[in-house]
């Protein structure tokens, strides 16, 4: 093997993707990396200008311009491109100038690993709010417990029905308290695990958000018909999925918006890391509205317990929702802008 075989091997196999430019910044070679990154075929690539890789944007094609005349290198962190069928990534890319005119353009995803750590943080939070709520839950539920005890005592001692109405309030008050620390606590029985369609799931709670909207919100359907039975907890499913319909539901009430509309939307998606771990394969649910979105000062706390934007809101649907679904191994996130609000969930459909 000569040795431009060797170096051509080399960049082969090389995990970063590749791109080589000639003088009028079209593509003339890709390696199979570059092939992955940006989800299309070397054929498919070749003489394509280095605007589609890069959106457009005017800056990154005066770099390109300047490496060629200046003869210097240049990287950049965490930049945006595009792949051929239109999605964005983010990658750590680096410019270098060759004989002849040429470029050569080294990118690396950086998506992956900002999400794994966006993912780790989440659920690291979730985690550290979880024990804080079990903890103040248990010193909360012994001194409510005396309480109780004592105005029941206290209740039998009492002459007139007049004062017994003020130990029933106690009692009453105090059991409205336990049954909020209670639900705070999340789930509160292991998951009940059975084979589960999830679009029976989506339908149920769909049938549930049509009856209380009494119709007036257009509810869409967007399914994989593709995605296969796992095993889950149907009630539980039905509770989380309700709960955060329930809260798009009330944001697109509230905000009296014309066309209002819930998007119920399945996919499978491969090589998906939750945490830590790698699946192979996951289901993905996304609930979709357009209603006025998530406040700004919310979005990264959106999941804690008692944290809401309704003033007559409890703050725990999302929390119990995040709770259910870490049970079955999985993970919720949510994005939000004015006019549309997505909660994707991640369930690995592994056994």
């Amino acid at each position: 093997m000569s040795t431009q075989d060797q170096y051509l091997q080399l960049v082969e196999n090389l995990t970063s993707a590749v791109l080589v430019l000639d003088c009028a910044r079209q593509v003339i070679f890709a390696n199979p990396s570059a092939e992955v990154l940006f989800e299309a075929s070397r054929k498919r690539m070749q003489g394509l200008s280095a605007e589609v890789f890069f959106c457009g944007e005017r800056e990154e094609l005066e770099l390109l311009h300047l490496v060629v005349k200046t003869g210097h290198r240049f990287s950049k962190r965490e930049a945006k491109m595009i792949t051929l069928t239109g999605q964005p990534i983010v990658t750590d890319y680096s410019v270098s100038p060759l004989p002849d005119g040429l470029i050569l353009i080294e990118a690396h995803p950086r998506d992956r690993l900002l999400r794994i750590e966006r993912e780790e943080e989440l659920l690291n939070r979730q985690a550290s709010a979880s024990g804080l709520i079990r903890g103040l839950a248990h010193e909360i539920k012994n001194p409510l417990g005396g309480i109780r005890g004592a105005a029941q005592l206290l209740e039998r001692e009492l002459p007139s029905d007049d004062l017994k109405e003020f130990t029933r309030i106690i009692i009453d008050e105090a059991d409205r308290l336990r049954n909020l620390v209670d639900r705070m606590m999340g789930p509160y029985r292991k998951p009940q695990i059975s084979e589960v369609n999830v679009h029976a799931v989506l339908e149920h709670v769909r049938s549930l958000i049509d009856v209380e909207s009494e119709g007036c919100i257009e509810l869409v359907r967007d399914y994989d018909p593709s995605l296969p039975e796992f095993d889950g907890d149907y009630e539980q499913l039905i509770q989380a999925i309700l709960n955060i319909c329930k809260n798009a539901l009330q944001a697109i009430q509230r905000a009296n918006i014309d066309n209002p509309r819930i998007t119920l939307r399945t996919r499978a998606l491969r090589r998906i890391t939750l945490g830590t771990e790698q699946h192979r394969l996951v289901a993905c649910v996304e609930i979709v509205d357009n209603g006025p979105g998530i406040p700004a000062e919310l979005i990264d706390t959106v999941f804690f317990p008692m944290v809401t934007g309704r003033a007559e809101g409890t703050g725990l649907g999302l929390s119990i929702a995040q709770s259910i679904v870490n049970q079955h191994s999985g993970l919720i996130e949510c994005k939000s802008k004015p006019g549309e609000t997505s909660f994707q969930i991640y369930i690995p459909l592994e056994s």
